[in-house]
């Protein structure tokens, strides 16, 4: 723990509420004192952890891979949706909705191993930008963000990562850009099937869903993967809402963070008015849930590493 914990955390209620609460339950012989083990936390990722506007990162990561399975096969590039993707229609993307995105991604890399995919996935993470902020993708995580991961870290928790978007495209940065190892990754995944035969053992991609990792489904999945209720939970969307009530509603201390993108300036300015992943009744409900809500434009003093903001 540093001497100034949360720099880029401006003084207020949010960052009042995490001290606070590290601090009560990492006291030893406090009354709302967590052995070690138990202090679980998770983090939804796209929009909590880096940016996801003006559409998640898979939607850019799918986009040049419908480029390149148009380039060797031309006719698909008149085939929707592939042909949303390669225009930019917007409105046919969003009647997709996330989790017709999900699933066509996954059908887009059927037929690769594991192995291949992370290969796929690290080269294009290294090299495309985004198109309004200029910078890789992982350059846009949350500053303020990186310094909570470090700080429950060298308080004793354990981090997991709970997320609607692919599992195999967060794994391949997640250890390098967020500190925490793949197989502490939860998200939406696809059907897998074991081969074995003259060019090896590997696990290969079916190109089905197997499971669509939001809403309640994210409680399902924490359960199935990690075995014990967060104490601390930090989303930013209704997708995330049944997450965060589920953290709050264990016994003893418990936080859940609500990240509100308030800040036009510095990154952009949503909740309701974005179809992918609105966030509506987390926001209205959040008082009553006892969810403590963080105003990007009040509580974060910057957004970017280094300052970098459009």
């Amino acid at each position: 723990m540093t001497d100034h914990p949360l720099p880029s955390w401006r003084n207020g209620p949010a960052r009042t509420a995490i001290l606070d609460f590290v601090a009560r339950v990492t006291a030893e012989n406090g009354p709302d004192h967590v052995p070690q083990p138990e202090r679980i936390a998770v983090f939804d990722n796209d929009g909590t952890l880096w940016c996801e506007q003006p559409y998640q990162v898979q939607v850019f990561f799918l986009t040049d891979r419908v480029r390149e399975l148009a380039a060797k096969d031309p006719a698909l590039a008149a085939r929707q949706p592939f042909k949303a993707f390669l225009e930019g229609d917007h409105a046919t993307l969003h009647a997709l909705g996330k989790q017709g995105i999900q699933e066509l991604f996954f059908a887009t890399h059927a037929g690769m191993t594991e192995d291949e995919f992370a290969v796929l996935a690290r080269d294009w993470l290294a090299r495309a930008k985004h198109p309004k902020l200029g910078r890789t993708f992982p350059q846009l995580t949350y500053q303020p963000q990186l310094e909570l991961l470090d700080f429950l870290r060298a308080n004793g928790f354990k981090i997991f990562v709970a997320s609607g978007g692919g599992m195999d495209l967060i794994r391949a940065f997640s250890e390098d850009t967020y500190g925490i190892p793949p197989e502490q990754i939860i998200g939406s995944s696809m059907k897998l099937r074991f081969e074995a035969g003259d060019a090896g053992v590997s696990i290969v991609k079916l190109g089905e869903l197997n499971s669509f990792d939001d809403r309640e489904e994210k409680v399902v999945n924490i359960g199935l993967h990690i075995g014990r209720r967060p104490i601390f939970c930090f989303g930013n969307s209704d997708g995330d809402l049944a997450m965060l009530r589920y953290t709050l509603a264990g016994k003893g201390a418990r936080l859940g963070l609500l990240l509100h993108h308030d800040d036009a300036e510095r990154e952009f300015a949503y909740d309701r008015d974005f179809p992918l992943s609105p966030l509506v009744e987390a926001l209205e409900k959040a008082d009553a849930y006892g969810i403590t809500v963080v105003s990007m434009q009040n509580a974060w003093s910057t957004v970017f590493p280094d300052a970098a903001a459009p």
